[in-house]
Protein backbone atom coordinates (compact mmCIF):
# COMPACT_ATOMS: atom_id res chain seq x y z
CA UNK A 1 0.00 0.00 0.00
CA UNK A 2 1.48 3.31 -1.09
CA UNK A 3 0.70 6.19 1.22
CA UNK A 4 1.62 9.73 0.37
CA UNK A 5 2.78 12.19 2.95
CA UNK A 6 -0.51 14.07 2.79
CA UNK A 7 -2.52 10.84 3.29
CA UNK A 8 -0.30 9.90 6.26
CA UNK A 9 -1.00 13.25 7.98
CA UNK A 10 -4.75 12.85 7.33
CA UNK A 11 -4.73 9.40 8.94
CA UNK A 12 -2.83 10.72 11.96
CA UNK A 13 -5.24 13.64 12.33
CA UNK A 14 -8.17 11.23 12.14
CA UNK A 15 -6.66 9.07 14.89
CA UNK A 16 -6.09 12.06 17.17
CA UNK A 17 -9.59 13.33 16.45
CA UNK A 18 -11.10 9.93 17.23
CA UNK A 19 -9.29 9.65 20.55
CA UNK A 20 -10.36 13.20 21.43
CA UNK A 21 -13.95 12.27 20.63
CA UNK A 22 -13.70 9.39 23.13
CA UNK A 23 -12.40 11.78 25.78
CA UNK A 24 -15.30 14.17 25.11
CA UNK A 25 -17.90 11.54 25.97
CA UNK A 26 -18.53 9.58 22.80
CA UNK A 27 -17.58 6.29 24.53
CA UNK A 28 -19.52 4.06 26.91
CA UNK A 29 -20.14 5.99 30.12
CA UNK A 30 -19.43 3.03 32.41
CA UNK A 31 -15.92 2.57 31.04
CA UNK A 32 -14.99 6.21 31.56
CA UNK A 33 -16.67 6.42 34.99
CA UNK A 34 -14.53 3.63 36.42
CA UNK A 35 -12.00 4.85 38.97
CA UNK A 36 -8.90 2.74 39.34
CA UNK A 37 -7.60 2.48 42.90
CA UNK A 38 -4.11 3.81 43.55
CA UNK A 39 -1.82 0.77 43.68
CA UNK A 40 0.08 1.97 46.76
CA UNK A 41 -3.02 2.94 48.77
CA UNK A 42 -3.11 -0.16 51.00
CA UNK A 43 0.62 -0.84 51.05
CA UNK A 44 3.01 -0.65 53.98
CA UNK A 45 6.04 1.59 53.48
CA UNK A 46 9.43 0.45 54.72
CA UNK A 47 12.56 2.54 54.32
CA UNK A 48 15.82 0.78 53.55
CA UNK A 49 19.17 1.16 51.78
CA UNK A 50 20.02 -0.22 48.34
CA UNK A 51 22.44 -3.20 48.68
CA UNK A 52 24.17 -2.93 45.32
CA UNK A 53 27.03 -0.44 45.56
CA UNK A 54 28.73 1.96 47.91
CA UNK A 55 26.52 4.96 47.10
CA UNK A 56 23.93 3.78 49.67
CA UNK A 57 20.80 5.18 48.03
CA UNK A 58 17.66 5.36 50.13
CA UNK A 59 14.68 3.19 49.18
CA UNK A 60 11.01 3.02 49.99
CA UNK A 61 9.71 -0.54 49.72
CA UNK A 62 5.95 -1.08 49.44
CA UNK A 63 4.53 -4.38 50.60
CA UNK A 64 1.09 -5.93 50.88
CA UNK A 65 -0.01 -8.10 53.76
CA UNK A 66 -2.08 -7.65 56.87
CA UNK A 67 1.04 -7.74 59.10
CA UNK A 68 -0.45 -10.51 61.22
CA UNK A 69 1.98 -12.55 63.26
CA UNK A 70 2.16 -15.55 60.93
CA UNK A 71 1.42 -13.74 57.64
CA UNK A 72 4.30 -12.94 55.34
CA UNK A 73 4.04 -9.68 53.46
CA UNK A 74 5.20 -9.40 49.88
CA UNK A 75 7.14 -6.48 48.40
CA UNK A 76 5.62 -5.41 45.10
CA UNK A 77 7.04 -1.92 44.46
CA UNK A 78 10.34 -0.16 45.21
CA UNK A 79 11.12 3.48 44.60
CA UNK A 80 13.78 5.99 45.59
CA UNK A 81 13.33 7.85 48.85
CA UNK A 82 12.84 11.56 48.06
CA UNK A 83 13.80 12.51 51.63
CA UNK A 84 17.12 10.64 51.51
CA UNK A 85 20.12 13.03 51.27
CA UNK A 86 22.16 10.75 48.99
CA UNK A 87 19.85 10.03 46.06
CA UNK A 88 16.88 12.36 46.71
CA UNK A 89 14.41 9.92 45.17
CA UNK A 90 16.41 8.74 42.17
CA UNK A 91 17.65 5.20 41.53
CA UNK A 92 20.04 3.73 39.01
CA UNK A 93 18.83 0.87 36.77
CA UNK A 94 20.08 -1.75 39.25
CA UNK A 95 18.28 -0.09 42.15
CA UNK A 96 15.12 0.33 40.09
CA UNK A 97 15.15 -3.42 39.39
CA UNK A 98 15.40 -4.51 43.02
CA UNK A 99 11.95 -6.14 42.98
CA UNK A 100 13.32 -8.72 40.57
CA UNK A 101 16.33 -9.23 42.85
CA UNK A 102 14.09 -9.80 45.87
CA UNK A 103 11.79 -12.28 44.14
CA UNK A 104 14.53 -14.13 42.21
CA UNK A 105 14.34 -17.91 42.69
CA UNK A 106 18.17 -18.06 42.75
CA UNK A 107 18.53 -15.53 45.59
CA UNK A 108 20.56 -16.93 48.47
CA UNK A 109 18.71 -16.46 51.78
CA UNK A 110 20.65 -18.72 54.13
CA UNK A 111 24.34 -19.40 54.79
CA UNK A 112 25.83 -22.38 52.99
CA UNK A 113 29.04 -24.32 53.50
CA UNK A 114 31.09 -26.39 51.08
CA UNK A 115 33.53 -28.78 52.69
CA UNK A 116 37.06 -28.98 51.24
CA UNK A 117 37.05 -31.25 48.18
CA UNK A 118 33.25 -31.39 48.02
CA UNK A 119 31.19 -30.26 45.04
CA UNK A 120 27.99 -29.62 46.95
CA UNK A 121 26.95 -26.75 49.16
CA UNK A 122 25.24 -27.64 52.43
CA UNK A 123 22.80 -25.28 54.14
CA UNK A 124 23.81 -24.41 57.71
CA UNK A 125 22.25 -22.25 60.42
CA UNK A 126 23.32 -18.68 61.12
CA UNK A 127 24.75 -19.78 64.48
CA UNK A 128 26.90 -22.40 62.75
CA UNK A 129 28.10 -19.83 60.21
CA UNK A 130 29.02 -17.23 62.85
CA UNK A 131 30.70 -19.86 65.02
CA UNK A 132 32.71 -21.17 62.06
CA UNK A 133 33.87 -17.69 60.99
CA UNK A 134 34.81 -16.78 64.57
CA UNK A 135 36.72 -20.04 65.04
CA UNK A 136 38.66 -19.64 61.77
CA UNK A 137 39.53 -16.02 62.61
CA UNK A 138 40.68 -16.97 66.12
CA UNK A 139 42.83 -19.85 64.86
CA UNK A 140 44.42 -17.67 62.16
CA UNK A 141 45.10 -14.82 64.60
CA UNK A 142 46.66 -17.17 67.17
CA UNK A 143 48.89 -18.67 64.48
CA UNK A 144 49.97 -15.45 62.70
CA UNK A 145 49.83 -12.64 65.27
CA UNK A 146 53.01 -10.54 65.39
CA UNK A 147 53.54 -8.92 68.77
CA UNK A 148 56.94 -7.34 68.11
CA UNK A 149 59.02 -6.57 65.03
CA UNK A 150 62.65 -7.55 64.40
CA UNK A 151 63.88 -4.53 66.35
CA UNK A 152 61.86 -5.56 69.42
CA UNK A 153 59.29 -2.74 69.14
CA UNK A 154 55.70 -3.63 70.01
CA UNK A 155 53.58 -3.68 66.81
CA UNK A 156 50.63 -6.03 67.59
CA UNK A 157 49.87 -6.87 63.94
CA UNK A 158 47.74 -9.50 62.27
CA UNK A 159 48.65 -9.51 58.58
CA UNK A 160 47.09 -12.71 57.19
CA UNK A 161 43.42 -11.63 57.28
CA UNK A 162 41.59 -8.59 55.97
CA UNK A 163 38.21 -6.97 56.54
CA UNK A 164 35.93 -5.20 54.07
CA UNK A 165 33.21 -3.13 55.74
CA UNK A 166 29.86 -2.13 54.29
CA UNK A 167 29.38 1.46 53.27
CA UNK A 168 25.66 1.61 53.98
CA UNK A 169 26.34 2.02 57.69
CA UNK A 170 26.02 5.15 59.74
CA UNK A 171 29.09 7.04 60.93
CA UNK A 172 28.60 5.66 64.43
CA UNK A 173 28.47 2.00 63.40
CA UNK A 174 31.42 2.58 61.06
CA UNK A 175 33.41 4.01 63.96
CA UNK A 176 32.57 1.03 66.18
CA UNK A 177 33.45 -1.41 63.38
CA UNK A 178 36.79 0.34 62.82
CA UNK A 179 37.67 0.27 66.52
CA UNK A 180 36.68 -3.40 66.87
CA UNK A 181 38.65 -4.56 63.83
CA UNK A 182 41.74 -2.48 64.69
CA UNK A 183 41.66 -3.84 68.26
CA UNK A 184 42.30 -7.35 66.88
CA UNK A 185 45.49 -6.11 65.16
CA UNK A 186 44.17 -6.24 61.59
CA UNK A 187 45.91 -3.84 59.23
CA UNK A 188 44.09 -4.84 56.02
CA UNK A 189 40.88 -2.93 56.64
CA UNK A 190 38.89 -1.08 53.99
CA UNK A 191 35.40 0.19 53.34
CA UNK A 192 33.18 -0.66 50.37
CA UNK A 193 32.84 3.06 49.62
CA UNK A 194 36.41 3.04 48.33
CA UNK A 195 35.95 0.04 46.02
Amino acid sequence: MDVTRRQFFKMCAGGVGGSSAVALGFAPADALAEVRPFKLARSTETRNTCPYCSVSCGLIMHSLGDRAKNAESSIFHIEGDPDHPVNRGTLCPKGAGLVDFIHSPSRLKYPEYRAPGSREWKRISWDEAFTRVARLMKDDRDKNFVATNDAGATVNRWLTTGFLAASASSNESGYITHKTIRSTGLLAFDNQARV
